[in-house]
């Protein structure tokens, strides 16, 4: 059946801004590029990684939609559309989408993975290869999520029949982890207590804090640790994202520190006032829209950024990445599409979580 295209076609002049907000607000991971929106001679395709490879190398989301589409993309003929062929071939490439031509060129369909593929079958995991651990930091008190943390620790907050550090810890392990360290300070017994009691096929060690040490203080307790490299997130933290790439990315790049961004698009509701000297208006900008890349409280540390760190020393990871740029270290970006990060540390966000996770 011929579908509507509307949702997956896309212009090779459409800037790369928008073409991100069209990624995130489809279904699909992959859009395909034509000449015209009328004739639909196919380009090439789109994904969010060709972006995050443009930012990566330039810095920037300037840019258009042909200046960092795939221009060689893997394409089926009206003529040979083999079912048996299309697995196959989805199956040895990891292909999320293939675009269906014409004699012409033109694109006249699309087939998903999904159509033909359980998702055991199309999983893209790849695990990390060294021994890497986890730090969950699970020490804060979660005031966003009054009253239910004046009752429970948002650690434990629920998301479905599991809670949401073990969802986090279920994300990792895809990639081979296996060890998983927990900050505790607010509530921490009741925490200690629920690890202890499940059954789980990993490791998991607690790393007690005297006095809440900030998003970066209570880090100074892994002083001793072998490996070369550690995750740290926030337990509020839900990411979609290739650990594995993350990690490679950020050993090619010889980096100290790596820290997950969102890119995320954010609209003022108001005609914004530009004013100059005497109150002068110099121009209005009607509702005007802007593209940031944001923190996850995701990160990746080379442990040598430990020797920042004092102990029993309150210490953000604002502060702690200052010291390292100071001091001319590597600290790199790697962003990732607003649609795969999810946040449950205040209600509203909790709530479009628990939908998201529903018709997922």
């Amino acid at each position: 059946m011929i579908r509507n295209l509307d949702k997956v076609l896309i212009n090779k002049d459409t800037d790369i801004i928008s073409a991100l907000r069209k990624l995130n607000e489809s279904s699909t991971k992959v859009l395909v590029v034509v000449d015209d929106l009328k004739n639909k001679i196919l380009i090439g395709t789109l994904t969010d990684g060709d972006i995050r490879r443009h930012i990566l190398k330039t810095g920037s989301i300037e840019g258009n939609v042909y200046e960092v589409c795939n221009k060689n993309p893997i394409f089926l003929a009206k003529s040979s559309l083999d079912k048996n062929v299309i697995k196959k071939l989805i199956l040895e490439k990891k292909i999320e989408l293939i675009p269906i031509i014409n004699e012409k060129n033109e694109v006249i369909d699309y087939v998903e993975w999904s159509e033909l593929l359980k998702q055991e079958e199309f999983d893209k995991t790849d695990p990390i290869k060294d021994n890497i651990p986890v730090v969950i930091m699970a020490g804060g008190k979660g005031t966003r999520l009054d009253p239910f943390t004046k009752v429970l620790p948002k650690p434990l907050l629920p998301i479905k029949d599991k809670t949401i550090t073990e969802l986090i810890i279920d994300t990792f392990k895809k990639y081979g982890v296996k060890k998983f360290y927990l900050t505790l300070n607010y509530k921490g017994k009741i925490i200690e207590s629920y690890f202890n009691s499940v059954e789980k096929d990993y490791e998991i060690d607690f790393l007690w804090e005297k006095d809440f040490l900030g998003t970066a203080g209570s880090l100074y307790m892994l002083k001793d640790i072998n490996e070369d490299n550690f995750f740290v997130t926030n337990c509020d933290i839900i990411l979609n994202v290739d650990y594995s790439e993350v990690y490679n990315h950020h050993k090619s790049m010889g980096a100290m520190f790596t820290s997950i961004t969102a890119i995320q698009h954010y609209k003022i509701p108001y005609g914004v006032v530009y004013t100059k000297e005497d109150g002068l208006i110099e121009k209005i900008e009607e509702k005007p829209e802007n593209t940031f890349q944001i923190n996850t409280g995701v990160y990746l540390l080379n442990k040598e950024v430990i020797k920042y760190i004092e102990p029993d020393t309150y210490l953000d990871m604002p502060k702690l990445v200052e010291m390292l740029i100071r001091d001319n270290k590597k600290v790199i970006a790697y962003p990732i599409s607003e649609s795969y990060y999810l946040d449950v540390g205040q209600w509203d966000e909790y709530k479009k979580v628990m939908k998201i996770l529903e018709e997922r």
